[in-house]
């Protein structure tokens, strides 16, 4: 296997060098590391930083390590006692020679399945970024953490409806495939997280969520207690989504009943769920994590929280170039129709799902209401 040492942030990491004629380079190799996700790392870096900056006792688990990227830089950029495991032969070696190349005393590495490094110990923050989905570790994180969870989801289709029967089987849920599909993907995990949890009695505190790109991504600070799981899964439940005119609605609890017929168009509505529909971020987490990143210099990623941070706590954004295509309509500037609905005497704001969503307490036909006039507007100057 041929490898190179790179730097990502300050820590040096031998790596291997892909095959450049594969289509999926960083998965032709024995060891997967995937450059793009570099700003990924870059954000578990200054959260971890955040959450633990008053418990620098606090361990650290990267359960499936792979090169060893992502837990050699929390050991060495946020200063967190850290495990790294992979089963892999290649995978292992080449963690312990990047410990040895950063100097690290405060790593261990081990070889063993990362669902037996978890049920065989507990730790203060387990990250899972796993090769695909992070279902077959599910239980057993959220078992073993005590404090806080990370986890990395790239199973994007089965998580935002595109296949609907292997999100069922995963997360035992029904996605849809929506105008808002990566928000769809965010809210399934966060459910499968919040109910496996609860079955060990414990509750999560979203801090952070979001979709980029190819993968979902949370930080979930988590609390033993059985009052608190109980409390948590009351924000558990159901959207129900018409694909005739774009309405939708949600309702709280685990057995609901919602309207077939659609209340604005007629035509018949879909129902996905049961997934997460309380709040993806915590703000003030948020605002001290752009601080943070600002302050490491991880420029890429702060837009994305800036973002996060101040969009509305309302479930599921609306694709405003899809809304005007449906209406004929040519679209305005995004921060137009928000200021327009703000107008109105609704909330709304922009969202980190994609430069043209927007989210708002607005219903779907009062928005539509609104982009008319603001196209009314348009043609009359």
């Amino acid at each position: 296997m041929l490898t190179k040492i790179i730097i990502e942030g300050r820590t040096s990491v031998e790596v291997p060098v892909p095959d450049e004629a594969s289509n999926f380079p960083p998965s032709s190799v024995a060891v997967f590391y995937n450059p793009a996700m570099r700003m990924n790392r870059d954000v578990a870096v200054a959260a971890i930083a955040c959450f633990s900056k008053n418990a620098p006792d606090y361990t650290y688990l990267d359960a499936l390590s792979a090169s060893g990227i992502r837990g050699l830089r929390i050991a060495k950029e946020v200063g967190r006692n850290t495990t790294m495991s992979d089963w892999e032969d290649t995978s292992f070696e080449l963690i312990k020679k990047n410990i040895e190349l950063n100097d690290l005393a405060n790593c261990t590495a081990i070889k063993r399945n990362a669902n037996v490094v978890m049920l065989d110990d507990s730790f203060d923050i387990i990250d899972l970024d796993p090769f695909g989905s992070p279902a077959p570790f599910l239980d057993a994180a959220c078992r073993s953490t005590k404090r806080l969870l990370c986890i990395t989801a790239t199973d994007t289709a089965p998580l935002c409806g595109a296949h609907k029967k292997a999100g069922i089987r995963n997360y035992a849920a029904v996605p849809l495939k929506t105008e808002y599909y990566p928000e769809m993907g965010v809210r399934i995990l966060m459910g499968a997280v919040a109910r496996t949890l609860a079955k060990h009695d414990k509750s999560m505190t979203p801090l952070l969520s979001y979709a980029s790109a190819h993968y979902v991504r949370l930080f979930a600070a988590v609390k033993k207690g059985i009052n608190e799981a109980d409390e948590c899964l009351k924000n558990m439940g159901f959207i129900s989504h018409c694909f005739g005119c774009g309405a939708r609605k949600w309702k709280y609890g685990l057995a609901v009943h919602m309207e077939e017929k659609c209340p604005v168009c007629g035509h018949t509505t879909s129902l996905a769920g049961p997934l997460w529909l309380g709040r993806l971020h915590d703000s003030d987490f948020c605002g001290e994590l752009h601080s943070e990143i600002e302050k490491r210099g991880f420029k890429e990623a702060l837009k994305l929280i800036a973002t996060c941070r101040d969009e509305l706590e309302i479930p599921m954004h609306y694709d405003y170039h899809k809304l005007c295509k449906s209406l004929g309509i040519t679209a305005m500037p995004t921060d137009e129709l928000i200021l327009a609905l703000r107008d109105k005497g609704f909330r709304a704001s922009r969202t980190h799902f994609s430069g043209i969503s927007f989210k708002t307490d607005a219903g779907v036909e009062e928005i539509k209401g609104v982009v008319r006039e603001l196209a009314s507007k348009e043609k009359g100057m």
